[in-house]
């Protein structure tokens, strides 16, 4: 019999990271509220500039994904995989460097993205200091995982552990892929790609983006923590590899189940269909696994409030990854495109799913850190039911929402024309569902408050563990396995080759589904009279991005009927040859705006001003908050020179030197729209950012309009 070796578990990284993830999820919680508020308040609440929605938006959703959700996984990952391995992590100098690290990511989004210094690329809105930061700490967690699972006591690495890995190796592809921009200045950059291709690259990265980072992490911790409070063993072995290889080689593929109707070529649409289907037996094999985990401790459920979290959170998984396939339907598609029903199954996953299985962790973890039982069994109860409670109020009324933003949009009279023709009148008519959505937001927040109440008075009573003490026999050094051993379990024994296969099976739908984009001319047809944006276009294009007008605004026309009525005629591949990056948005909380300057939609300049400046006084009703802001601030004009040279680097053609010259022709066509403006008695000063904007709006739509 081998000796024992004691060694001892480092849980103050488990702690610190769980205190961040309370935290982080209040504050992110906050945001959410404040900008579902404002649709209901948009004068009172758009507190201009920085407070805006279309800046705080991204922040509240950078907030829950990387600060709640991202500090949860940290959590859970250092408590368990210390254990699974029988050893400590390799350095505490690693995993302090991760902590601090990603706290620092995190307070520099916080300040940033409110500031406007955005990508414009949803889930990947971080500029690229930002996005070095994260490469480098997530490095350093890869390192230290590797390292730890190196000199680990067990041999075979349990579940748990290969979507640890497949996350890691998933999200550094992702995140490199996606990130690759070229810098104009410290805080600002442009996409390496352009139009579809950025598109296509984008939600490649923004679905997958929750599939590994808001899934495979989380079914890790599920495959741990549930067995765990249930006392129970994991239903199926087999199952979890059926769960796990399943699940890693199809979820790659389903990006551009999220561009259906698009511009985007018809072959990698389906693509995005057919894995996207496919998707849901893997998910619900890992529901299943989950819940028959449970098999016999019902009655145990009923009493331990850890389990009820759990169940529900994995309940709420199955449910967002039935609906998810569902949605990549191009008949449910072209329902719930761009509609609240895909804000309300984004929130059962992240709420229920995420928030739910990290509550019950937490109710889980921190009484056993600090060897205390848990200060107040019926206030974790009481937050259990009001968790469950906000998840319905705020899902339920934004699926009612999606369903009738459609049947509105879509409605004709009679004699054939749009029923609503004017786009407010939906938003006028889903403004109680919005604040109905506010108070389910409240509840779940008010019951984050309720938790971080108990655990602080658990932690008062209690004494961490810093170093806890643990024993276990070394790992023998020569291994032949072991009549009738399952085939996996040879896999389970090389954590480097599970790493390269992981790797192998993530990128096959990426490099299917990518490379022939970038490298088969027919898939992005040119159109001739597409031109670069002028010198003030260009600058006006970076206001729109740097506001955050993609989050309410699309820039694709679908070839529907009723799209082509009330748009114009419908979005082309060869129109955004020169985005960088695109701005086809997902969500039209206003209008869109692929043809705001063509002939069927055009306003006038002073129209554009005007609406600007007090939105609700040109259009009673609109959500859209004032840039009255943008009529005083000066235009940055000693950036032009550099963005047009960037723009030649990524293949714009600019004329070379054009860059000298260039702000010659944007005061020309500045001083031609406060001529338009003087027409109607407006007086506006020479150089500043209303005109930019305005000079982009009108353009937009107009390279391919027939005259």
């Amino acid at each position: 019999m081998q000796a024992l070796e004691k060694f001892q578990y480092d849980n103050k990284i488990a702690r610190n990271f769980a205190y961040a993830t309370i935290i982080w999820g209040i504050v992110g919680m906050l945001v959410g509220l404040w900008v579902a508020l404002e649709l209901v308040f948009p004068k009172t609440l758009n507190v201009q500039p920085f407070f805006s929605f279309g800046r705080l938006r991204p922040l509240h959703t950078n907030a829950i994904i990387f600060a709640f959700v991202g500090n949860g996984i940290f959590t859970g990952y250092y408590y368990s995989i210390q254990r699974l391995l029988k050893a400590r992590m390799a350095s505490d100098l690693l995993s302090r460097i991760h902590f601090w690290g990603w706290q620092f990511i995190i307070l520099a989004a916080a300040l940033t993205l409110p500031m406007g210094m955005t990508s414009g690329k949803e889930y990947a809105e971080l500029e690229w200091p930002i996005d070095i930061a994260i490469t480098i700490i997530w490095v350093v967690f890869g390192w230290n995982m590797f390292a730890t699972i190196l000199k680990r006591r067990v041999r075979h690495l349990y579940v748990a552990i290969w979507f640890y890995i497949a996350t890691f190796i998933t999200v550094a592809v992702l995140h490199i892929v996606n990130s690759l921009e070229l810098p104009v200045s410290w805080f600002r950059s442009y996409s390496w790609y352009a139009g579809v291709q950025d598109a296509l690259v984008q939600w490649w990265y923004g679905h997958n983006a929750v599939a590994f980072f808001l899934t495979t992490p989380y079914l890790g911790l599920m495959y741990y923590f549930l067995p765990k409070a249930a006392n129970r063993p994991v239903y199926s072995y087999k199952l979890s590899i059926i769960h796990f290889w399943s699940l890693i080689f199809l979820y790659i593929w389903a990006g551009p189940h999220h561009l259906l109707y698009s511009a985007l070529p018809n072959w990698a649409q389906s693509l995005g269909i057919v894995f996207s289907f496919m998707l849901l037996f893997p998910s619900w094999g890992g529901m299943i696994n989950g819940l028959l985990t449970l098999r016999g401790a019902w009655d145990k459920v009923r009493e331990d409030v850890v389990l009820k979290f759990m169940v529900v959170a994995v309940t709420a998984y199955g449910m967002a990854t039935f609906e998810g396939p569902m949605l990549s339907l191009k008949t449910v598609n072209a329902i719930s495109h761009f509609t609240d029903w895909t804000i309300a199954h984004v929130h059962v996953g992240g709420l229920g799913w995420n928030g739910m299985l990290t509550f019950g962790m937490l109710y889980w973890l921190i009484p056993r850190l600090f060897k205390t039982p848990l200060y107040s069994k019926k206030l974790a109860n009481a937050h259990f039911w009001v968790a469950t409670l906000g998840i319905i109020f705020y899902a339920v009324p934004l699926y009612i929402a999606g369903f009738t933003q459609a049947a509105m949009w879509n409605q004709f009279t009679p004699d054939g024309r749009l029923a609503y023709p004017q786009f407010v009148e939906t938003v006028t008519y889903l403004k109680p569902f919005y604040a109905t959505r506010a108070f389910g937001g409240s509840l779940f927040l008010f019951g984050a408050l309720m938790m971080m109440y108990n655990l602080f008075m658990t932690v008062r009573k209690g004494k961490l563990v810093a170093n806890e003490d643990a024993e276990a026999p070394a790992l023998e050094k020569i291994y032949t396995g072991h009549t009738g051993e399952h085939w996996h379990r040879r896999i389970e024994r090389k954590p480097i080759p599970l790493l390269m296969l992981s790797l192998i099976v993530i990128l096959i739908g990426g490099i299917i589904e990518i490379v022939p984009t970038f490298l088969i001319k027919s898939n992005v047809p040119t159109i001739a009279s597409v031109k670069p944006y002028t010198p003030l276009e260009l600058q006006g294009r970076d206001i729109y991005r740097r506001e955050g007008c993609y989050t309410c605004h699309s820039q694709m026309i679908r070839p529907f009927r009723s799209e082509t009525e009330r748009y114009g005629e419908y979005s082309k591949a060869g129109e955004f040859v020169y985005d960088h990056p695109f701005q086809w948005g997902s969500k039209r909380t206003g209008p869109d705006l692929a043809r705001e300057g063509s002939l069927k939609i055009k306003k006038s300049d002073t129209w554009q001003f005007n609406h600007l400046d007090d939105p609700q006084a040109v259009t009673p009703g609109s959500l859209m908050p004032s840039y009255s802001f943008l009529l005083d601030a000066e235009l940055d004009t000693a950036s032009t020179v550099a963005k047009i040279r960037a723009m030649r680097k990524l293949g714009v053609p600019y004329a070379k030197g054009y860059e000298n010259t260039a702000n010659k022709d944007l005061t020309a066509q500045a001083d031609l729209i406060r001529a338009n403006l003087l027409k109607d008695s407006v007086r506006v000063k020479p150089n500043v950012e209303v005109l930019a904007l305005i000079a982009y709006l009108q353009r937009l739509g107009t390279d391919i309009e027939k005259k």
